[in-house]
């Protein structure tokens, strides 16, 4: 382990860019590092040593010719197992998917970092098939804490938000359906991004949830996050969520700071589901910002969490239907029962549970009419023990699992965008408070997460276990 915290992503870039390193040495002290630190973590499922060194070289050439180069060159990234990767097998942190023909091309994101210059390192551990908020593994292990290895990483991008707070890699990316980018950044406190809904192209990637599934970035930084962000965005004909909307930058959006927004907490049922350290990291981002205002939804987020359980399960359970047929044995024990439960749920509660979305939807509306950005906290509490089975949570003890997305399945139900942002507490592990703002304005999260940044509220810290 260093003493000091690795580069950013942009300053690798930058010092590439200058010929102070080159990318063939950088990824070479990135495998030493995946092979050094992960075994305690187990954030990596694959590490694609050959086709690093190849981009890597590919970049260092470019240079050499005198061409310029793209924005991340060569950075060292990463991806959750359900992204393609052209000769990798998509696990999607599946079993049965293992024996599965290698992907033909690369999703369409990974191609993007291609050719931004980013130089991918390998796939990320996760829950199988997304099902989870823990990447306890039954399959490829249980992906830990680097803050404290007996703690879970959070999920169902566990993998991304460890090797990221591991400074294993910059920039990972993951995917988020009920809260999967946002549990493992405030568990593992570090910077992450649910974009709109269909604004970053899925294509490539393993599905979970048609009507809920978004895709995006995790960073140590949140320079490197809006950077990483602006690589990524573009229209793509082939995948029919994404909205054909023109590129709209965030990076320089940071500079314009927040006097102008108006910024409310969200309070009533984001507020009654708070351990204390939660609570702390929301007064804190709150009083940074001088937030005087909340709103509550009363029994909207409730309802709008309650259809996103339905959904989830029952286009969850339509999708894996064959393979329970076949090989319910070899699926994950913590999830195969509530695909079953989904696929025999009745049409008629799924098309309910659209209608109640949509009505949740039109609330959030007006709600936004008032507000321009809502400050919540992004997980209940601060990452909880490997195997724990239970929460005590508002004098109630509640299921774990599920519990870890009930302050962001209500967001991700109707698409909001958000940048999770790591509020580390001193002598306490990290917990993340989501900066929420109206579909298709990822810049006004980020106008405000430079705030916070800037003020040194919201940092992520560098964990016991790092390269």
């Amino acid at each position: 382990m260093s003493g000091h915290p690795p580069p950013s992503a942009l300053s690798i870039a930058a010092d590439v860019r200058r010929g102070a390193t080159t990318a063939g040495a950088l990824i070479e002290e990135t495998l030493a590092a995946i092979a050094r630190v992960d075994p305690s973590i187990n954030s990596f499922t694959d590490v694609t040593a050959a086709r690093a060194r190849t981009e890597a070289r590919a970049v260092d050439a470019r240079r050499a010719a005198g061409a310029p180069l793209p924005p991340l060159a060569g950075v060292p990234y990463a991806v959750k197992n359900l992204f393609d990767v052209a000769g990798l097998t998509t696990l999607a942190g599946a079993k049965v998917n293992a024996d599965h023909p290698a992907a033909a091309a690369d999703a369409t994101l990974v191609a993007r970092m291609r050719n931004a210059g980013a130089v991918l390192v390998g796939a990320l551990n996760m829950d199988e098939f997304a099902y989870g908020f823990t990447t306890e593994n039954s399959h490829y292990g249980v992906t830990r804490n680097p803050h404290d290895p007996t703690r879970i990483a959070g999920g169902s991008s566990g993998g991304t938000g460890a090797a990221v707070a591991a400074r294993l890699v910059p920039l990972a990316l993951g995917s988020d359906t009920n809260g999967s980018i946002r549990v493992p950044s405030s568990l593992c406190g570090v910077w992450g991004l649910k974009p709109t809904f269909g604004r970053l192209s899925r294509r490539g990637t393993f599905p979970f949830v048609a009507s809920l599934d978004h895709v995006g970035p995790v960073a140590a930084s949140l320079p490197d996050l809006a950077a990483c962000y602006d690589a990524l965005q573009g229209p793509d004909v082939d995948d029919d969520a994404c909205a054909q909307r023109p590129v709209e930058p965030v990076s320089g959006a940071m500079q314009r700071g927040v006097a102008d927004l108006r910024i409310a907490r969200l309070s009533g049922y984001f507020d009654a589901h708070l351990t204390p350290p939660a609570a702390v990291a929301v007064d804190t981002v709150c009083a940074a910002l001088g937030v005087t205002r909340s709103v509550d939804l009363g029994d909207a987020a409730a309802i709008g969490r309650a259809a996103a359980f339905v959904v989830t399960a029952s286009e969850g359970g339509a999708l894996h239907l064959p393979a329970l047929r076949t090989r319910r044995a070899d699926m994950e024990p913590l999830s195969r029962e509530r695909f079953v439960a989904g696929a025999i749920l009745p049409v008629a509660w799924y098309v309910k549970a659209q209608r109640a979305r949509a009505w949740y939807r039109a609330r959030m509306r007006t709600v936004f009419a008032d507000a321009d950005v809502l400050i919540a906290a992004a997980t209940p509490c601060p990452a909880t023990p490997v195997g724990a089975e239970w929460l005590e949570l508002a004098g109630a003890r509640v299921p774990l699992r599920p519990s870890l997305g009930l302050l962001t399945q209500p967001i991700s139900c109707i698409g909001l965008p958000v940048v999770a942002a790591p509020v580390a507490q001193p002598g306490a592990l990290p917990v993340g408070v989501q900066i929420i703002a109206a579909p298709w304005r990822e810049d006004l999260c980020f106008r405000v997460a430079a705030a916070l940044a800037a003020g040194g509220v919201a940092v992520a810290p560098l964990p016991a276990f790092h390269a």
